[in-house]
């Protein structure tokens, strides 16, 4: 595969599996050097790498946590000097009736979905400012631009989120920094498992089924999608877009 990303360092917050795993996998595929970023284990992605040929490192951090980013950013900064590539992916994804949500439940998803992406990109832009080139990426959500059942605090972070990319955006650019997120449909991964909740009557291959049915291509979404788009954002061919979000979904969000 072409080296795209050859010299680059990137950071990806919840790496240990899932859409995680697959730009990890992709990105040192391309050359970059990754550190696989994750409150579990990373050592599954991490094997999966290096057993390709790349290169990466594992390194425990909660996103939510401003101390275990701080020390995130002191581990990638020994080893490896800088952050040229953040990819802010690390999330929660409940599943729980808007009256059922407790404060405690909001707080939570707020703190890792919207909390955790303010404090990396805090603690990794000054590096990019400094050396006048810089790509983020954060993971939003199609579920934004359409109707959801029991996800009103995922859906209030992931907007959050987008908000955020835009804003930052206009801050950063004159120095060489790049802001997207891209808004993937509903992928198969441990953490969508839980969606089903919401749909009783489906079973699992329903279920994908029925979010299928609302795509304009009609094929279940996969990792490898989403760690397509993501190469090119973070690639000097992207170089002119930033504030933007991809919906990468199939053609369900439109405009």
């Amino acid at each position: 595969m072409e080296q795209r990303h050859a010299g680059k360092v990137a950071i990806i917050t919840g790496a240990a599996s899932g859409i995680g795993q697959a730009h990890a996998v992709r990105l040192a595929s391309e050359g970059a050097a990754v550190v696989i970023a994750d409150v579990q284990s990373g050592e599954e992605t991490l094997h999966r790498i290096e057993a390709a040929g790349g290169s990466a490192m594992t390194f425990r951090c909660d996103v939510a946590d401003p101390d275990s980013v701080a020390q995130l950013g002191a581990g990638v900064e020994a080893a490896f000097g800088r952050c040229d590539i953040l990819v802010n992916n690390a999330g929660l994804i409940p599943s729980q009736p808007f009256e059922r949500i407790s404060f405690a439940d909001w707080r939570r998803i707020i703190a890792v979905n919207l909390d955790g992406v303010f404090l990396t990109t805090q603690r990794f832009v000054p590096g990019m400012r400094e050396r006048s080139w810089g790509r983020i990426v954060n993971m939003a959500s199609n579920t934004f631009g359409q109707k959801t059942i029991g996800l009103s605090h995922y859906v209030a972070s992931k907007g959050g989120v987008i908000g955020f990319t835009r804003a930052l955006s206009g801050e950063v650019g004159q120095h060489g920094i790049t802001v997207n997120a891209i808004a993937p449909a509903m992928t198969r991964t441990p953490g969508t498992e839980a969606l089903q909740d919401n749909y009783a009557d489906m079973t699992q291959d329903e279920l994908y089924k029925f979010v299928v049915g609302k795509q304009s291509i009609p094929r279940p979404s996969v990792p490898a999608d989403l760690a397509a788009t993501l190469s090119f954002l973070v690639s000097e061919d992207a170089a002119f877009i930033t504030g933007q979000t991809i919906y990468a979904d199939g053609g369900v969000v439109r405009g």
